[in-house]
């Protein structure tokens, strides 16, 4: 999640501080992705450093107040307008986990895909029912429909992490046959075996 652009495009509506940046990003993606406060400081900061974003001054409260430079609004077009990369794929906790599951000794891989699928499921239940009250949401309620289409992109991974999970175990269960079907492999022992003995022929 890029959290720099995000904080760029909510300068580009009006100057913000940072705890009423917070409060739009959460509003807009239904606290999908929570941020703390200072980490929003924080990439104010770099963004102050990188020339995107400028203070200009407090309010009646103290609260430093930042707008949005020309470099930003430049920054923020070229992000909309750039597909997301998907050559370097990010780290997927889950799909390690099953990648290493099945080559460690000792891990049922069928109880970590099963716990998995229960919990995947229950967060499917979640997303859908907050979908329905989500139904709503129209074109003329811009951050309902903003979270009505977070929960659809939650949806559909969910969705997409069971067809998976289902896919993982069938794959697991055609390899358990095939090893069944192949027989134990030969023991070191038994490779190692010396070749019977010529010396009788030798004579």
């Amino acid at each position: 999640m890029s959290v720099k652009h995000a904080l760029l495009a909510l300068l580009e509506q009006q100057p913000m501080y940072g705890y009423q940046l917070r409060a739009e990003f959460e509003q807009r993606t239904g606290t999908t992705w929570p941020l703390n406060v200072g980490q929003v400081y924080t990439t104010l900061t770099r963004l102050e450093r990188d020339g995107l974003a400028a203070a200009q001054g407090e309010d009646a409260e103290g609260h430093v107040i930042y707008r949005i430079t020309d470099a930003g609004r430049t920054e923020v077009a070229t992000w909309f307008t750039t597909p997301v990369a998907r050559t370097q794929p990010p780290r997927d906790e889950l799909a390690i986990k099953l990648a290493l599951a099945v080559t460690v000794p000792g891990v049922d891989v069928g109880t970590v895909i099963q716990q998995q699928r229960g919990a995947t499921m229950k967060a499917l239940q979640d997303y859908t029912r907050l979908k329905r009250q989500a139904a709503g949401a129209t074109a003329a309620e811009p951050s309902d429909l903003a979270w009505s289409l977070v929960l659809d992109s939650l949806v559909f991974a969910a969705e997409a992490e069971i067809r998976w999970l289902d896919h993982c175990e069938a794959r697991l269960r055609r390899a358990a046959v095939e090893l069944d079907r192949r027989g134990p492999r030969p023991t070191d022992d038994a490779s190692a075996a010396p070749a019977p003995s010529t010396e009788g022929r030798a004579r």
